[in-house]
């Protein structure tokens, strides 16, 4: 597991995003102070607090560096 800290600060930043980790079959979570949210979860999303960054918690064994690659645009 790999944690990361992203921004979505828009509504199409939020879809995006989604878009882009559903091609991975693994889990995401969102963490923001004590929710956590499933981060493939549009409705889930837009009930944190988006105005701060999220950290991003990346449940993968493999393919870490493609994920990241795929995240590149959301880190702080």
């Amino acid at each position: 597991m790999k944690t990361v800290q992203i921004s979505l600060n828009s509504i199409d930043k939020v879809k995006s995003f989604v878009n882009a980790i559903t091609q991975f079959e693994y889990d995401f979570d969102l963490i923001s102070g004590r929710y956590v949210i499933d981060a493939k979860s549009i409705m889930g999303i837009f009930s944190l607090d988006l105005s701060k960054p999220i950290d991003l918690a990346i449940h993968a064994e493999a393919e870490m560096d493609t994920i990241m690659e795929v995240l590149k645009p959301y880190l702080v």
